[in-house]
């Protein structure tokens, strides 16, 4: 008879509470609550309210119910803000410089831009206060195509492409100067990444090249490339969530692949994006993410997908 040890290589653990970072198939015996329990991924897509200003290359910050989407390329260079509620995009205030190709952070009253093209590139960086945009200290190295991960007064920007290379630069900013610190030890564009100013999670992108699947970590002073990589190599895509439990969708080749990642490795959902497009925005976490804008060729969106992470299934033992 087929155990599951001959099935999954592992025994039924018996534990006192769940698995913070359970694996897709793991079974284990919950003694406190006396049930068996089962992991499987049960995340869905469903539809969101439109953005007003369809466009892609734009940036996302906030989380799924006062998210903030800002710049990019629509039928001009944008320089348009738009804010979330949870159903409907409102139009705020624009940004000072227009520009595509940026990165943000923060949240919806406490939001910040940096980098982008305008097209020339550009290292400019503004502040968002909920109404308002305000002209800051910019970055010491001028770029597009970069990721960033934060808040407002404690942000990280890594990659991108400076216009004569592609770079691994690393910058962080206190809420007033930016100060280099340690770089990418995969220098890239067109990346992604989640997290905090200390512990942040940079993964995928292009090296001139080829698209990269590569995952590396950031402990408030080094990148570390860890073993477990992408399922899917991808560049100008979409990601939400932290070090420890990011989500990455969408993306060039144009897919709706989307994938999770639990602070060791990456599962693909059985299920992706309902629009595959690529340079869309992100906001908000692994179980309630926000997934907007981009480009799907030939069209430009101004498509909103909601994404629900379910998590963990009970099985009731009789």
């Amino acid at each position: 008879m087929t155990t599951f040890k001959q099935i999954r290589g592992t025994d039924i653990l018996v534990l006192s509470s769940d698995p913070t970072t359970p694996e897709e198939g793991q079974i284990w015996y919950n003694s406190s609550s006396g049930t068996l329990k089962g992991y499987k991924s049960v995340n869905t897509w469903s539809s969101g309210g439109n953005l007003n200003t369809a466009r892609y290359a734009l940036a996302g910050a906030g989380t799924q119910t006062a998210a903030l989407g800002f710049g990019g390329y629509g039928t001009v260079l944008s320089g348009a803000t738009e804010l979330y509620n949870g159903i409907a995009w409102t139009n705020g205030n624009s940004m000072n410089t227009a520009r595509l190709n940026l990165a943000g952070s923060g949240i919806q009253t406490a939001g910040l831009a940096f980098g982008g093209r305008t097209p020339t590139i550009t290292g400019a960086v503004e502040k968002y206060n909920g109404s308002t945009w305000t002209s800051v200290t910019s970055m010491n190295t001028a770029r597009r195509d970069l990721a960033g991960a934060g808040i407002q007064t404690s942000t990280l920007a890594f990659g991108g492409d400076t216009g004569t290379a592609i770079t691994a630069a690393t910058e962080s900013y206190n809420g007033t100067s930016w100060t280099a610190t340690g770089n990418l030890n995969t220098a890239r564009q067109l990346l992604a990444g989640v997290g905090t100013q200390t512990a942040a999670l940079a993964f995928g992108g292009y090296n001139g090249t080829v698209n990269l699947s590569a995952t590396e970590s950031w402990n408030g002073s080094t990148w570390t490339t860890l073993p477990a990589s992408m399922n899917t190599a991808r560049r100008q895509f979409g990601s939400a969530g932290t070090q420890t439990a990011a989500l990455a969708f969408g993306g060039n080749p144009n897919t709706t692949a989307t994938e999770l990642w639990n602070g060791t490795s990456w599962a693909s959902n059985p299920t992706g994006l309902a629009t595959a497009r690529l340079q869309l925005a992100g906001a908000g976490t692994q179980t309630a993410g926000l997934g907007f804008g981009g480009y799907a060729p030939p069209t430009i969106s101004n498509a909103t997908e909601v994404w629900t992470g379910v998590g963990t299934k009970t099985i009731t033992v009789s």
